[in-house]
């Protein structure tokens, strides 16, 4: 109802719209990205995180997308909420290897897998484990363990745990002490900035057609207040400013308008 009023080909502020136009590259996506192709690269480990709705897992996918097929192979595995000898399975299946017999058995298979694949293969294996703040500790303590090849002394393939900023507070338990000892990155995303919001809301706005004067310089710093910098949150209260908006048959959304849409926000 509210494209006509604001001369939009679609709501670029929906969840559903295409990525390949909407996309914003912030300063935590870059940084993300940077880091990720040094992991990659030297086969480490590296721990990002971020509250929900910041795009860590957005910019996981860039990643992914972007990898060389001949050189990488790349595994997500995101349900971590499971048993010990669960995960295991996962891991295999992401390996392609059966997931079958005991946890010995698998971690064998696994180890043999991964070192296959570097050593014969020349192909770096990545596994990406998406809300690793969930994973049982003893997985955790595992990981370590399978990481360790020839001594400790080769990195057949690279991890990215990725989650929540309590994962920080996790992995500096002592009993994960030597798997924190062998991270080799952090990065905790900051959100947008006030400036970067505006130019996030006005990105999405020009990709979907419309002018950037549909929102109030006011508005879009009212915008940034509601949202700390979290996108899915600037998406949501835009797309109901949006819709509240053209109810009220207001050619720009100001500052009233957005208050409405954080208040509307505060009761779903």
């Amino acid at each position: 109802m509210f494209n006509g009023l604001y001369g939009l080909s679609f709501n670029p502020f929906d969840k559903q719209a295409d990525p390949t136009r909407v996309s914003f590259q912030s300063n935590d996506f870059r940084e993300m990205i940077s880091r990720l192709n040094y992991i990659k690269d030297s086969r480490g480990i590296g721990a990002f995180t971020a509250g929900p709705g910041f795009g860590k897992t957005y910019a996981l996918r860039c990643f992914s997308n972007n990898l060389n097929p001949n050189l990488y192979k790349m595994a997500y595995i995101c349900l971590t909420t499971v048993s010990v000898t669960e995960f295991y399975r996962q891991f295999c299946c992401a390996l392609n290897l059966d997931p079958i017999g005991q946890r010995a058995a698998m971690f064998k298979s696994i180890q043999q897998r991964l070192r296959q694949l570097f050593k014969e293969n020349r192909r770096t294996f990545i596994l990406a484990i998406d809300e690793a703040h969930d994973m049982d500790p003893r997985a955790l303590k595992d990981i370590k363990a399978i990481m360790n090849q020839d001594y400790d002394s080769l990195n057949c393939f690279a991890l990215l745990l990725v989650g929540e900023p309590h994962l920080n507070n996790i992995l500096a338990k002592p009993i994960h002490e030597a798997l924190l000892q062998r991270i080799t990155i952090h990065y905790n995303f900051t959100g947008l900035s006030a400036e970067e919001t505006v130019k996030y809301v006005n990105h999405k706005i020009k990709a979907a057609g419309g002018c950037t004067s549909i929102l109030a310089e006011s508005a879009a710093n009212a915008v940034h207040t509601f949202s700390r910098g979290n996108p899915r949150l600037i998406d949501n209260v835009m797309s109901d400013a949006l819709m509240i908006g053209a109810q009220q048959d207001k050619k720009t959304i100001d500052t009233d308008v957005i208050l409405s849409a954080v208040e509307n926000q505060s009761f779903q």
